[in-house]
């Protein structure tokens, strides 16, 4: 109960931070807003404030605003339609929801960053054979406290310290052992790995395990800034290298997305982890859904954008006939993908149990 309660949250306040993003541009831009609506199906709650009926409906897995004249069979030609403004205005308004989700992704980063986080320590847990660091004489429980003189204090700054020397063949390493510093030189090997978007890559080791303490990682809220920013951006380029690989079948779908039924159980898993764990899943799940909404489909905010283009181009909107081909298209190649993430959600958790049914 708690983490569907918590699922419905999430997805409520990045539907209402996207749509309150055109919202608010319109608004400001002269374009008479007449609903501003969370969720489909049934309506639970409606309120008529000015010009906007705000409404609260049953199904929280989207939600819209309605401009007066957002499209062409209705517009008018009235000054406070959508069509009238100019291309750059409309453009504000489109491009405005992806980028509030982008902020609130970039705020929650900051926030865990600010708070703080637990990560592994560099105590060493164990000792691969075969590699640099049993031959130099690591033991288990030496904490390494610098590498080529670069300090680290978690696991992750080791291991990136590490891959930014592979090309040296070894590295220096400063232990503390029983209370006294020593330098330890390491030779490195090569293995081949696979990264989080399943392709290999190969890796340079000292062949070391961690041992199984944490820490409580924290930052000034300057640096703050800088690391939620630098994750935003690396968050940004895995998913569209994920998009690319996904094109080109060098992964599948089922590897590369995930639809309501997998979020629901992200959420379940994020809300036993604690906050941190909640607001890391809001921050990539803003992000993801910023990057989405600007694929150029129809019916997306990209494809909104990539008619206004066209328009720019053209001098003058397309047909209404070509328009309203191009949106439904698009809505059915929408409809078709979530009933594909969804499959692919249903398959990952159950078919096992599905296969098992189907023998019997």
């Amino acid at each position: 109960m708690i983490a569907t309660l918590i699922f419905i949250l999430i997805l409520s306040l990045l539907i209402v931070v996207h749509e309150f993003g055109h919202f608010i541009v319109a608004r400001k831009n002269g374009v008479r807003v007449e609903q501003f609506s969370l969720g489909f199906g049934r309506r639970l709650w409606h309120r008529k404030k000015g010009d906007t009926e705000y409404s609260l409906n049953l199904i929280p897995l989207g939600g819209y605003v309605k401009m007066a004249g957002d499209n062409l069979e209705e517009y008018k030609g009235k000054s406070d339609e959508y069509f009238s403004k100019s291309p750059g205005k409309r453009f504000q308004i489109i491009v405005f929801g992806p980028l509030l989700n982008y902020f609130l992704g970039f705020i929650f980063f900051w926030a865990i960053f600010l708070i703080g986080y637990p990560t592994l320590t560099t105590k060493v847990g164990g000792l691969i054979d075969g590699f640099g660091a049993q031959s130099a004489g690591l033991m288990v429980g030496d904490r390494i406290r610098a590498v080529d003189n670069h300090e680290v204090s978690d696991w992750n700054a080791l291991q990136k310290e590490i891959q930014k020397n592979s090309s040296a063949g070894s590295v220096k390493l400063a232990v503390l052992r029983e209370g006294k510093e020593l330098e330890v030189s390491v030779g490195l090997k090569e293995k081949s790995g696979v990264d989080a978007l399943g392709q290999k890559r190969s890796l340079s080791l000292i062949g070391i395990t961690p041992f199984d303490e944490t820490l409580e990682l924290r930052h000034g809220p300057v640096k703050s800034i800088f690391l939620a920013a630098q994750k935003t951006l690396e968050l940004t380029l895995t998913t569209y290298q994920a998009f690319w690989f996904l094109i080109t079948g060098k992964i599948s779908m089922r590897e590369s997305m995930a639809g309501p039924l997998e979020i629901f159980f992200m959420t379940s898993k994020a809300a036993t982890l604690g906050l941190v764990a909640v607001f890391h899943l809001i921050a990539a799940l803003s992000i993801s859904l910023a990057i989405f909404n600007l694929l150029p489909v129809p019916v997306l905010d990209g494809g909104h954008l990539l008619l206004l283009g066209i328009e720019k181009i053209r001098r003058k909107p397309l047909e209404i006939k070509i328009e309203r081909i191009l949106t439904n298209i698009g809505f059915s190649l929408l409809l078709t993908l979530v009933a594909l993430v969804t499959y692919n959600d249903i398959l990952r958790r159950y078919g096992e149990n599905i296969g098992k049914f189907f023998v019997r």
